[in-house]
């Protein structure tokens, strides 16, 4: 099947350049796709520093930016960081802790995602968590929200200043990979038949309602994260879900390999951009 390239996609969303549209994803270079979706960005919204770009729509829209701010005074998830911290200091049946797979320390945010090069899988951070519970005979955590968001959020908050740098190793696998992340982003779903990109990078900035549609550019860092809608703290792959079913698709399994995949190449066209979970959004 071919796609446009991920600079196609970019540059035709603004119809502000003439590239050739039917190459295949693999046609641009994870590099190339880096350069590219911070020229767009940048350029779209003039004037906003690249870091900021990972406090999402609060970077780009300044009465909403107000309200946040305050809300961020008094931090809705901040018992959710206490709680995580409890996980992470209990001992298992058999006497070890969560520590003993991340070498003690829960500032592991920037180490992933990552290529398991002898695995051939993407792997992020709660898939990580719950290897380390089965290896340890202790039963996994659901992945969408609870305990598992709330050990995120402890390790997310001492992960915070640490920069995205996710590498795209040389290996086919691993560019695989990456590629099929890149094509889940700009394919059309659904019965809406729209993509990740028709709304975050195409219309990013532009109104749905009463809502500014953030940009992707830095859509990583702030996970997990505590949604008014939701009145809790929930993770990047319920997100994931949660627009799929918006545009009135299936969605996949958390930490299915479609939405690690996703999340290696949103990932790492955030490169650059600091972890600044855990956050609040509406």
């Amino acid at each position: 099947m071919r796609l446009r390239t991920f600079a196609a996609a970019a540059v035709c969303a603004l119809a502000a350049t003439t590239v050739m549209a039917d190459k295949r994803a693999a046609d641009t270079s994870p590099a190339e796709d880096l350069k590219t979706y911070r020229d767009y960005f940048q350029k779209r919204f003039p004037g906003v520093p690249l870091n900021e770009f990972g406090n999402g729509v609060y970077a780009i829209d300044n009465v909403s930016r107000d309200s946040w701010n305050a809300v961020e005074e008094f931090p809705p998830y901040e018992p959710m960081i206490e709680a995580g911290q409890a996980i992470w200091d209990a001992r298992f049946a058999n006497g070890k802790r969560l520590g003993s797979c991340f070498g003690g320390d829960p500032a592991q945010r920037g180490n992933f995602p990552y290529w398991d090069a002898k695995r051939k899988m993407v792997v992020t951070l709660p898939l990580a968590i719950n290897e380390c519970l089965e290896s340890n005979g202790e039963p996994p955590l659901p992945y969408r929200k609870g305990r598992i968001a709330d050990l995120l959020a402890f390790m997310s908050y001492r992960s915070r200043g640490q920069k995205i740098n996710v590498e795209i190793p040389d290996d086919p696998d691993a560019i695989a990979a990456y590629n099929a992340g890149k094509s889940f982003y700009f394919a059309r779903r659904g019965q809406l038949n729209f993509s990740c990109a028709h709304c975050h990078f195409e219309s990013a900035g532009m109104n749905v309602r009463t809502d500014v549609l953030s940009p992707a550019l830095g859509h990583t860092s702030g996970w997990p994260v505590y949604r008014s809608k939701w009145g809790e703290l929930g993770t990047l792959h319920r997100r994931f879900a949660g627009c799929n079913r918006r545009v009135r698709a299936k969605p996949f399994a958390a930490q299915g390999t479609e939405y690690r995949n996703l999340e290696y190449f949103l990932s790492h066209v955030s490169n650059g951009i600091e972890y600044n979970g855990p956050s609040a959004r509406k």
